[in-house]
């Protein structure tokens, strides 16, 4: 036990505080071109032309795709493989990437992107959720107008009408989070190098390595033997690069056609474009109280906005819904959920998907129900946690929890109710709860072989290299292994 309890410092601290760390960006190989995507200006289109023929013309331009060259969709979850490399016949937001360009330098392939002709259709877009789930917005994926649902969730355990039934006070609350996304300090960035043994390498900024390995197969329609993904270091990913991007391909192919090795760096503003970000979500919690504050039963709905494509979004759907009894005792359990299309960029995992969004709505809620009850926040919370060694009402397992001891540490180090007392109306200080369960029962693409393992090789020398499946984002997962 030398190591577990202890602290030292991370293996790859040095190179990173040094600054000799290599990210994607920071590699240049001998011919390397530089790509750029040409973005779509509409929120809702469809493509009727494109006429790349100036930029071809233009000197030092290499090699230019547009979505007919990749016609393959793909997409992280088996359920959710709608998305192009480069738009096929329709853009689904602004930003969107439409053609991809290589050449010498990147000041010549963002000109020749400028010299792409684009013809499009605007269609009327949906931009909210309410517009989506309009009958009179056009789909951003099926033909025709209506209701534009990506997913829809739904579960009940326990009786919660008598649980509703059974309480003293019922109390009904709707909230809005607005989203947001990711701003990590290092913007996506990959490099592919397609050989004369006609191999293809591809360094890339991901969190997800072995997906992405997956997804260039089909895409490029080449053997997994013939393709190799390197995870660079990642200069933060916070779940923002846990996703698969059209520029991780477009490099790909560019390099192929080009028979030179292909940079495609994204700027800050392409990043926000990327997205991935976390979903803007409408809730409604119901939710039935005794006189003392103990939960008796619980409604709550989701409506998620999660932009153009699926991604993650059927797990942050579930996620939002599948998680509020992780905190407290609810004897009855009702969840209804929808994830609608909007003509934006993609959300995503950040952080914990599909998890901070309920935790706003579901603690400012016990604040608000505590208050009508005449009980202290730290009461009501107490009054319903969790018991260790336990399982909630839609059976996740509860191990050892420390929450009512944490709560109560806080409260006393922090001066809770002392400040509470003394601040003027308007003015307080907030005391909550989150969780999250980190970890999936199944990979994304279930294949029967166990997926936590490390093999270990000892040499002569004494030297020991170990080989993981992890991927190292600044969580220490290396540290760890060593």
């Amino acid at each position: 036990m030398s190591v577990v309890g202890s602290s030292f410092p991370k293996v790859d601290a040095m190179g990173h505080a040094t600054g000799k760390t290599r990210y994607a960006d920071d590699f240049f190989l001998p011919g390397m071109l530089f790509g750029k995507l040409l973005r779509s200006s509409q929120a809702h289109a469809l493509i009727k032309s494109i006429d790349t023929s100036a930029a071809e013309a233009l000197p030092g331009v290499k090699a230019i795709a547009i979505g007919t060259d990749l016609p393959i969709t793909y997409g992280i979850l088996p359920v959710s493989q709608d998305e192009h490399v480069l738009a096929v016949d329709e853009v689904r937001y602004i930003g969107e990437p439409v053609a991809a360009v290589a050449a010498i330098d990147e000041a010549t392939a963002a000109a020749a992107t400028r010299l792409i002709k684009v013809e499009y259709e605007p269609i009327k877009a949906a931009t909210t959720i309410e517009e989506a789930l309009d009958s009179s917005t056009p789909r951003l994926h099926r033909e025709g107008n209506g209701p534009d649902v990506h997913r829809a969730a739904g579960f009940e355990f326990g009786d919660v009408e008598t649980g509703f039934a059974a309480a003293d006070h019922i109390r009904e609350d709707l909230f809005y989070f607005s989203g947001n996304t990711h701003v990590p300090m290092e913007q996506h960035s990959t490099v592919a190098e397609f050989g004369p043994d006609e191999r293809l390498t591809v360094w890339s900024s991901t969190q997800v390595p072995h997906y992405l390995h997956r997804a260039l197969v089909k895409v490029l329609e080449m053997p997994a033997s013939r393709i190799r993904v390197i995870a660079t270091p990642v200069g933060g990913g916070f779940g923002g690069k846990t996703d698969l991007f059209g520029h991780e391909f477009a490099a790909a192919h560019l390099a192929r056609i080009s028979g030179r090795p292909v940079k495609i760096t994204l700027t800050r503003e392409e990043v926000f474009y990327a997205h991935r970000g976390r979903h803007a979500t409408l809730m409604w919690v119901k939710t039935g109280f005794r006189s003392d504050g103990g939960i008796t039963a619980m409604a709550f709905r989701s409506y998620l906005d999660g932009g153009a494509y699926g991604g993650y979004g059927a797990a942050s759907l579930l996620y939002t819904g599948a998680l509020q009894t992780a905190t407290y005792k609810i004897p009855a359990y009702r969840f209804e959920g929808l994830r609608a299309f909007t003509a934006k960029p993609p959300c995503g995992p950040k952080r914990g998907h599909g998890t901070p969004q309920p935790r706003f709505a579901l603690e400012c809620h016990l604040d608000k129900a505590a208050e009508d009850l005449g009980l202290d926040p730290e009461a009501i919370r107490i009054k319903n946690l969790v018991e260790p060694f336990s399982r909630t009402v839609n059976h996740l397992r509860i191990t050892s929890c420390g929450l009512r001891e944490c709560i109560e540490t806080v409260v006393e180090a922090s001066g809770f109710h002392r400040k509470r007392a003394e601040l003027p109306p308007g003015r307080g200080v907030g005391l909550a709860v989150g969780s999250y369960l980190s970890g999936a029962g199944l990979p994304i693409n279930w294949n029967g072989m166990p997926q936590s393992e490390v093999h270990v090789m000892v040499g002569r020398g004494g030297g020991v290299t170990v080989s993981s499946m992890a991927a190292e984002v600044g969580q220490g997962s290396n540290t760890v292994l060593v």
